[in-house]
This record gives C-alpha cells, structure tokens and sequence, in this order.
C-alpha cells in the first residue's frame, strides 16, 4: 500500500507538470468535460468503492480547491469529515467496555417462566430469578419479552386458555364423547359412549347403541358412577360438548356425585381435546383397520382394544407408560421376548418371557 501511495502521487505530479504549458481555455475545457464524466459516473454507481490511497490522494488536493468546487468533487466534505472520524476510531483501539450480552440461559429461564404463568409479570419474574441466583432488573427482563413477542403481564397474558384450564384441572377431570362406526355388511351406523379420566388417560368403554337418546346416556353415567364406586370422588368436572344426548337429567346424575358438567364452546372440538385425540387414536388402530359386523362384535373388539389401551399401550403423556400397567416384573433372562396377539394380531403386546 505505500509503494503505491508513492506511486500515485508521483503521477499526479507528473500530470500537474503537464498543465502549466496549457493554455486556461483548454484546462477549462477539461474541468468542464471531467466534470460530466464524474456526473455520469455519479448515476451509474452512486457509491463506489475506494480504498485508503485513493481517500489520501483526494483529501489532500481537495484542501487545494475553493470551497465552491469541492462540493463537485466525488468526494465531498463530509466525506472527508467521516473518513477522519473513522481513522481516530482506529488509532484509539481501547477495548469496548460496555454492557455484557444477557446469558442465553437466562434468556430461556424468562421466557419459560412467562409461558409457564401467564399472570407473572416483570418484578414477579425478577423475583423468581433472584432465588435461583440470578440478578437480572425488571427492565432487562421487560426487553426480553419484548423482543420474544411476550405481551406484559396481566395486561394481555392474565386470561385462562383452554388448555391451561384442562391442564390445571387434569386430575379432578372427566372428558367424554360419542364416536360412530359404520356396520361392513348392513351399513347400520353404531355409536359408541366413552369418558376418559383426563391425568391418567384411562378410558372406559360405556356402551354401544344404534340411537344413544337422552335416557340412554343418562343410563349409562349412572353406569361410570358404579364402576367408578369410592373413586368417584377424586373427580369434579366432565367436559361434554353441546349434543343432545347430554340432557339435564345426565347433568344431574353427574352432580348428586359432586361431578359439574362443563359445556365446551358451540363448534370448537379442540376444547375437548383429550377425548378427540382418543378419537382419533381408536380409529387410527382399530376400527379403521377391521370390518366390522353388529353391535356385538363391535362391542367385542372396544372392550379388548380398552384393556390394551388401559393396561399396555405406552403413552407419550404418561412418559411411555401404560395408565395402569399390567407388565409383570422384568426377567433377568432379557434374551426371551414373547409376543401376545390381540384382536386376531391387529395389535401386538410384547413381554420378556418367564
């Protein structure tokens, strides 16, 4: 780079001995000429690139020009004034002591405790991190939220959602449905009752019928309350959604128990998401899978497919474990797998062999 600093400024010599014979009118010419050739180079490439050669070779002929012609130069005065800002900024290379970066660790910890209680806001949330050990001010954790998209708390974040609801009262909860299933050789549509005990996702079969009215419902919770015996207690909500077949009678049966009936909204199925997803997984492994030919039968392959559901089938929920698990204690001989065919091999159940 000095080498050929040296070098243009010898050139520029060079050319300014050139201009002292020529006449005023040619050089005038000249500047006029430049001049457009810099106006066109202008619209072309507004902003070129130029290394610090060519900055030093035009702010030093540029002091030699009068303040009115510097303003048509490529390079104006503050140019000139930011080229020197920035060679003071790289003299003085003292380190940058400013605000350290939030730890990311904390980052995360704010925005888990934001999603984890919506009604926390920023001197709340500061609290909790100064009893973990972290001493962070209610402003930082403002900006954190902020740039998370995380309205301040309890403006926006104080209303209770659906799911936080189902999640909060999960072990005092029901939740039950209807699904049909269509007969293969009659065409007869079968309807099946089933609740659902939402914290340990055991499932209870209650019936199968070709017309479920309000009477027969009502029967057949009448029905849970008996099976259910001293346990009936542990619950106090049952989410249904607004069919007819929920009378006021079943209501009433439900509330001689301590049990309250929660209407989910008109037409909004993932309010009652838990029984949907049985639904859901019951057709997936079963019913979409087989024929089936009356009521009978129907209620035949619900009832073995239960007992897998209940005793068997891991959930992801449950951390892959089974509601109530009837695997018997494991085998030091882990060689020895066995398999149990249920429903005709539609659905296989695997153990260590004694």
């Amino acid at each position: 780079m000095p080498v050929r600093l040296i070098y243009l400024v010898l050139c520029r010599l060079i050319q300014w001995l050139t201009l002292l014979p020529r006449a005023d009118a040619a050089k005038d010419v000249e500047i006029l000429v430049l001049r457009h050739e810099n106006a066109v180079l202008r619209r072309t490439n507004p902003k070129p690139r130029l290394d610090w050669t060519d900055r030093a070779i035009l702010a030093a002929l540029a002091r030699q020009l009068p303040p009115a012609l510097r303003w048509h130069r490529l390079v104006t005065p503050a140019t000139l004034l930011r080229w020197h800002r920035r060679l003071v900024a790289r003299h003085w290379t003292f380190p940058h002591l400013g605000r350290p970066p939030i730890d990311p660790t904390i980052v995360d910890l704010v925005a888990r405790m934001s999603r984890d209680n919506p009604g926390w806001g920023y001197q709340r949330i500061r609290g909790e991190l100064l009893g973990l050990g972290y001493r962070v001010s209610a402003a930082t954790i403002r900006r954190i939220l902020k740039r998370l998209g995380v309205p301040p708390a309890p403006i926006r974040r104080d209303d209770t959602t659906w799911r936080q609801f189902l999640h909060t009262q999960a072990a005092s909860m029901l939740a039950c449905d209807f699904f049909h299933v269509d007969c293969a050789v009659t065409l007869t549509r079968l309807y099946v009752f089933f609740i659902l005990e939402v914290r340990s996702r055991y499932v209870h079969i209650l019936g199968v019928s070709t017309n479920p009215d309000g009477a027969w419902t009502t029967q057949q919770a009448r029905n849970l309350l008996t099976d259910l015996g001293d346990r009936a207690g542990q619950f106090t909500f049952l989410i249904r959604d607004r069919a007819g077949q929920f009378t006021a009678a079943f209501d009433a049966v439900l509330a001689d128990a301590g049990i309250t009936a929660v209407k989910i909204p008109p037409r909004c199925p993932r309010a009652n998401a838990y029984a949907e997803r049985f639904v859901r997984t019951v057709r997936s492994e079963v019913t979409d899978r087989m024929l089936i030919f009356g009521a009978r039968h129907l209620r035949h392959v619900l009832t073995a497919y239960a007992e897998h559901y209940n005793r068997w089938r891991p959930h992801r929920a449950l951390h892959l474990t089974p509601p109530r698990s009837a695997r018997p204690a494991v085998n030091a001989d882990h060689r020895r797998i066995a398999r149990r065919p249920v429903l005709g091999g539609l659905i296989n159940e695997y153990n260590r062999a004694a």
